[in-house]
């Protein structure tokens, strides 16, 4: 069933909080030499557990670490602890373990589409590697010990990036964010909490982990998605039939601007992009998925200053429409 919903479930995530026993909060962390030693007890267990690439924030600078938050790899919040935290990235991308972030450990899997249980069984094993190797902090009463009263209980956020074009279009998203609520579930913006929309995608997870088992919650979780997906299947097909000149305009319009303009800012290139991917859902274009969710990232100011270097050489607006004019006529062909 979930295959259907491919066009609308971008990725889903699991991600666990944990903390050293015996050990203040990072935000109560006063010793250099305790969040030292965090960072050194995970790595070695890391290195025990598989291939991961440790860094440092420290050694990076302030662009780098934008642009892992570009990315969805770290948070912002790392990037504000950046002298004494630390972030390993598994090979393939998709188990990631930030340390001294919120939480002394914040470990989490994602893969695209519809499909919890799959980092689910990934990050338990490392999870499990954790609870074996290092004194976590746990209560009989409360669970796992987090800096977030949220997180009390198993640890455990399941959330999924969602793209709900047709819901924004047909001004269903304050019901739909009605019902989230009333289900215990909250939703946020693209780049996680206290963040804005941008370009029709949203975060929907659980709101809290006590007194549930982590397959409840990740029940719940999908059985609140595939709601959300056929509300946005079914406000797809709505459109198309009322309101198709119109969209298909509105479409084709964003692609234009996208592979001609001569300056372009971010904000712009995330709606535009996100009318282009929208018009590949409904047939319009033939599109290369990946690269173009890809191109959302690239054309980042911090991303797209790694890949042009453009602060030497011209406007970031220039740049970004000039990769962009570029990128979008590989990505996309039209009479899909």
């Amino acid at each position: 069933m979930f295959e259907d919903f491919e066009k609308v479930a971008i990725s889903s995530r699991i991600r666990l909080a944990r903390n050293f026993a015996g050990f203040n909060f990072f935000t109560k962390l006063t010793k250099l030499e305790d969040a030292e030693y965090i960072l050194r007890k995970t790595k070695s267990v890391l290195d025990e557990f598989g291939d991961f690439d440790f860094i440092r924030l420290k050694n990076l600078s302030l662009n780098e670490c934008n642009s892992l938050l570009e990315r969805h790899i770290i948070s912002k919040e790392l990037i504000e602890n950046k002298d004494i935290s630390a972030v390993a990235i598994s090979g393939d991308e998709h188990t990631i373990v930030m340390m001294n972030e919120e939480d002394h450990i914040r470990a989490q899997c994602m893969y695209g589409g519809l499909n919890l249980y799959r980092p689910y069984r990934e990050i338990k094993k490392l999870d499990e590697k954790f609870l074996s190797e290092i004194d976590i902090a746990y209560s009989d009463k409360f669970g796992f010990i987090t800096t977030s009263p949220s997180n009390l209980g198993t640890g455990m956020r399941a959330s999924v990036m969602l793209f709900l074009p047709a819901i924004e279009r047909r001004g269903e998203f304050d019901l739909m964010k009605k019902e989230v609520y009333e289900k215990g579930l909250t939703i946020r913006g693209l780049y996680g909490e206290g963040t804005n929309s941008y370009g029709s995608f949203y975060q929907i997870s659980n709101q809290n982990s006590l007194g549930k088992s982590e397959e409840e919650i990740i029940e719940e979780v999908l059985d609140e998605i595939s709601l959300i997906c056929e509300m946005e299947m079914s406000a797809r097909e709505d459109i198309l039939s009322n309101d198709h000149l119109k969209l298909k305009d509105d479409i084709f319009r964003a692609y234009g601007v996208l592979s001609e303009c001569v300056c372009l800012e971010e904000d712009e290139m995330i709606r535009l992009l996100s009318l282009v991917k929208f018009g590949g859902a409904l047939g319009f274009f033939k599109i290369k998925e990946r690269e173009l969710e890809k191109l959302f990232q690239d054309g980042s100011s911090a991303n797209l200053q790694e890949l042009t270097n453009f602060l030497e050489i011209k406007k970031e607006e220039v740049a970004r429409a000039e990769y962009i004019n570029r990128k979008i006529r590989e990505i996309v062909r039209k009479g899909g």
